[in-house]
């Protein structure tokens, strides 16, 4: 199981720390987020290094869909009734902001970077689309209603976002990491005020980002309280219809297509980490149905940091931490959101004002309905009986058939059957009895 990206993309390689070394700052964490901070950061004259748990963009990142939008789902016009216009069109500017340096980054780089229209449909609700064109409309972002979607069922329309983008992110990535310093199979196992604890070594730093999906330290931030994680799975399809644009169901578990290299990239059949869902057999009964002819190459999962007001946590990891940042809860929407926080993080790290911070501050209000959810799940699994605990925070682990894999409910961590870690925030295997 791997998804297309992995199989036609070439990762460049890197050494683990041996040793001590000291930067400026230290970037934990080696996706396409800590990456983008580490590429951002060096152009502006900072000296940095990212430290890698196993090898750059082996986990989330290389099972994106890869679309790269400002468009993420029906959100502006929620935005609008809760944040007002200012802060809501603030969101907007700094994906826009991201979109456009993917624009520059990408002249140079042979990643099938292509402008697409991109498309949150709706078959349920024609009302839906509407207020969210009003909300754009106020907001004054570029957006229009498409009918006649070429999608093999029918809709009530779609908001549509003209000239977004797909692309490669390895392809991109491997060109992004060549100039960076970069340490893999380098785990921090704890850190000090200014000093990452390694298995070989020591990494001194004046600055630290935490950039490793699920924040893995509980002492600050109440992240455990404030994500829970969310599965995903795709399958790429030769044979399909040939599709232009990019499409998303605006409801949670909807479908989403988009194409590459030929290929029909299909997603959909997702759930709560460590709860039943559909997976690929939605997917691939939906292929059955729907395209026939077309047979399945490729099929991969993803895992995604869900906030509790559908915002990313971008800044001070927290108010008590004046040189600890972090990035996480992209709410699946991690191309754009992983660009947006490398600027947010630089211009705050190098004490350059930003406008943007107050919209993802990691330390905003958490009185919102999902706070009350992620804790009654916690609560309810830590009194769960099962021999398998999660070893983050004891949570009871459940089995999941299709990837043949231990999840964790409360967090999301996850496990091979013989106990090896798969995903965050634990930081280890199971202990064996």
């Amino acid at each position: 199981m791997e998804s297309i990206w992995k199989a036609t993309g070439i990762m460049p390689h890197f050494p683990p720390l041996w040793g001590q070394t000291r930067v400026d700052v230290l970037i934990i964490g080696g996706g396409i987020t800590g990456l983008l901070c580490a590429h951002k950061l060096q152009n502006a004259g900072v000296r940095c290094a990212v430290a890698e748990a196993r090898v750059i963009a082996g986990g989330v990142t290389q099972n994106t869909t890869a679309k790269i939008t400002t468009q993420h789902g029906l959100i502006y016009s929620k935005l609008l009734r809760r944040l007002g216009p200012e802060r809501a069109k603030l969101y907007w500017q700094a994906n826009q902001r991201a979109l456009e340096e993917y624009r520059i980054l990408c002249r140079d780089i042979d990643c099938g970077f292509t402008p697409q229209d991109n498309n949150i449909y709706s078959t349920a609700s024609r009302q839906a689309l509407e207020e969210e064109l009003e909300a754009l409309e106020t907001l004054g972002i570029p957006a229009r209603f498409a009918r006649n979607l070429p999608l093999p069922f029918p809709t009530l329309g779609a908001v549509q976002f003209p000239n977004q983008a797909q692309f490669h992110p390895l392809k991109f990535l491997a060109a992004i990491a060549e100039d960076l310093t970069i340490y893999a199979n380098t785990p921090v196992r704890s850190l000090t005020k200014e000093c990452a604890i390694t298995d070989h070594g020591q990494i001194h730093a004046d600055t630290i980002v935490v950039a490793t999906h699920f924040p893995f330290l509980n002492k600050h931030g109440s992240y455990f309280l404030k994500l829970y994680q969310q599965r995903s799975y795709a399958i790429s399809l030769e044979n399909a219809p040939p599709l232009e644009g990019m499409y998303l169901d605006e409801q949670e578990n909807g479908l989403s297509f988009r194409s590459y290299d030929g290929s029909l990239i299909l997603g959909g059949g997702g759930h709560r980490t460590g709860k039943p869902g559909g997976g690929w057999k939605e997917l691939e009964a939906f292929a059955r149905e729907h395209y026939p002819e077309a047979a399945i190459t490729h099929r991969w999962a993803t895992q995604d940091c869900m906030s509790l007001d559908g915002l990313p946590y971008i800044g001070r990891y927290s108010a008590r931490t004046p040189n600890l940042y972090v990035a996480t809860g992209f709410n699946k929407w991690g191309m754009t959101s992983s660009m947006a926080a490398a600027q947010i993080l630089t211009d705050l790290i190098t004490g350059k004002e930003t406008p943007y911070a107050q919209v993802f501050s990691p330390s905003r209000s958490i009185l919102h309905p999902q706070l009350g959810v992620n804790a009654l799940e916690a609560g309810k699994n830590l009194l769960t009986f099962s021999r398998k605990r999660c070893p983050h925070m004891g949570c009871a682990l459940q089995w999941n058939p299709q990837e043949h894999s231990w999840d964790c409910p409360c967090h999301g961590s996850r496990f091979t059957e013989d106990g090896k870690l798969l995903d965050n925030p634990a930081t280890g295997d199971l202990k064996q009895k």
